[in-house]
């Protein structure tokens, strides 16, 4: 058990301690998880850092501190996590979202006609992120949120609350192959598992450990969302709309290829801020 020590204390150790479990920018998480724990702003924290901490701020915050030097990824500690400007509460039900899939969002946007109302489809929706925040830039947009999950569907309802869109989306538990809006849509937006089946275990251990296999396992190929998804859009979406994918960084030839033999066009890849293909777009 730490002892009574001042904020500042603690906070050296803990940044010590994640230090030496090899995360990165230790004393900036130590500081924001004791942040969270004991709902102090940055500038509370530096007025407060010779104060001595309570006992039970202290064992609340080295809880965290272990959980996060054994791998458990912040986003989980605090409930939060960051994407497009906009805080969104996340738990292990849902992936953590991640700056990468904002290209996604920004391709989005780019095809969607300006200053005319809109009808989006967020497809494997999680924590609502990319719905959340095409809806947020567009204010004529409504849209509609699907996962098979109802523990992250909780999650997607409780970010439309915060975000003051409960009049603009929808978020309903169950499988798109259920979902009977396809012809409704004007641009279907999705982040599905992409990731091969074999690879899972080879995944970094705050990845494998931690997030929701259901959201990550793509089949043996990584492709089965893609497959799936593609017919039915080719199916059932009105002529002019369009799909837009998130994709693994080497998939952006074969989801291309899927999109072409379904009668999909205008096909295009976006990179992401790391220069690797993230994003592929195409219409109906």
């Amino acid at each position: 058990m730490h002892e009574a020590r001042t904020y500042k204390v603690q906070l050296g150790i803990a940044s010590t301690r994640l230090k030496s479990a090899g995360i990165d920018r230790p004393a900036r998480e130590a500081r924001h998880l004791m942040q969270h724990v004991c709902s102090l702003s940055a500038t509370d924290l530096i007025n407060r850092e010779t104060d001595l901490m309570s006992k039970a701020e202290t064992e609340a915050f080295f809880d965290l501190i272990e959980r996060r030097s054994l791998g458990e990824p912040y986003e989980y500690l605090t409930g939060e996590a960051w994407f497009y400007g906009l805080k969104f509460a996340c738990s292990p039900a849902t992936l953590i979202p991640r700056p990468d899939s904002e290209v996604a969002v920004d391709e989005a946007l780019a095809r969607l006609p300006l200053g005319r109302v809109s009808k989006i489809a967020d497809l494997g929706t999680g924590t609502g992120c990319l719905l959340i925040a095409l809806l947020k830039q567009e204010p004529r947009l409504t849209g509609i949120g699907i996962d098979l999950s109802s523990a992250a569907i909780d999650i997607a309802r409780r970010n439309v609350d915060a975000h003051s869109l409960g009049d603009r989306a929808h978020m309903h538990a169950m499988s798109w192959r259920d979902w009977d809006g396809w012809g409704e849509a004007d641009l279907i937006i999705s982040n599905p598992p992409y990731i091969r089946s074999e690879i899972i275990d080879t995944l970094d251990e705050s990845v494998r450990a931690y997030e929701p296999h259901s959201a990550l396992d793509g089949g043996a190929s990584g492709l089965d969302a893609y497959r799936e998804i593609i017919a039915l859009a080719a199916r059932n979406m009105k002529p002019g709309a369009w799909v837009v994918f998130e994709i693994g960084f080497d998939q952006a030839d074969q989801v291309r290829l899927l999109l072409e033999t379904a009668g999909f066009s205008s096909i295009s890849v976006a990179v992401d801020t790391g220069q690797r293909d993230r994003v592929v777009s195409a219409r109906l």
